[in-house]
């Protein structure tokens, strides 16, 4: 037996397709019951149920209880990160024709435009918002923030004042699943989101990861980028 991590182990816990079907379904973010999470999986709540077991017994899923009421979310970002990644691949796996040209990541055009990656923004809005924080100098090569980048921050509201201490990366990146580049993730990239939502230029759809800007608010984001 090789030294290492136990790759086969979390692969066997995703790799099922009611407990995949369940982990996509918290990937807006969300916590979920066990009878909700069994009706996106297609399957009982008895059954669910034990398929959320080994989950949060090997650290996919969290639980928190409420009442009379357990509520199940994704452990973290790192595994919303791997999901989308996974998307990415199983995508192109099935897909590939060397012929042809691809059409990557999801057919509904406002789900590739923009949408909630677990906590952060995602699709071409995301990816163009990274690219530009890059291009212009807001974030360092090692993804820390410049002092320009905190100056743009504090445009929309946000410093480090008002960051709430975490023990999350500042800033990492996550590969999109439309795009094929990479949209911003971390502390960062779920103040940026929060903030476009409470400066009311994008809003999320009810039971959608599809965020939607409205025209003014999709202005004024690339105004902010200039």
């Amino acid at each position: 037996m090789s030294e290492g991590p136990n790759i086969a182990r979390i692969a066997a816990l995703v790799a099922d397709p009611a407990r995949s079907a369940m982990l996509l379904g918290l990937m807006d973010g969300r916590a979920l019951t066990a009878t909700e999470l069994a009706n996106l999986g297609g399957i009982t709540k008895q059954t669910a149920s034990s398929h959320l077991a080994k989950l949060v017994d090997g650290y996919v899923v969290s639980v928190e209880t409420q009442g009379r009421h357990r509520y199940f979310k994704l452990a973290g970002e790192h595994v919303a990160s791997l999901l989308e990644a996974l998307m990415v691949f199983s995508h192109d796996s099935v897909m590939f024709q060397p012929a042809k040209t691809i059409r990557t990541g999801p057919k509904d055009l406002n789900l590739r435009k923009a949408r909630i990656c677990y906590d952060h923004l995602a699709g071409e809005m995301g990816v163009k918002l990274y690219d530009h924080m890059l291009e212009h100098n807001w974030l360092h090569d090692d993804l820390s923030v410049s002092a320009k980048g905190w100056d743009m921050l504090a445009q929309i509201g946000i410093s480090q004042n008002t960051l709430p201490l975490s023990n999350r990366p500042l800033c990492r990146v996550c590969l999109d699943w439309s795009q094929r580049r990479h949209h911003l993730a971390g502390r960062i990239g779920k103040a940026v989101l929060d903030q476009m939502i409470a400066l009311a230029w994008a809003r999320r759809l009810p039971s959608s990861r599809v965020i939607s800007f409205t025209p003014e608010g999709e202005r004024r984001f690339f105004e902010w980028l200039k």
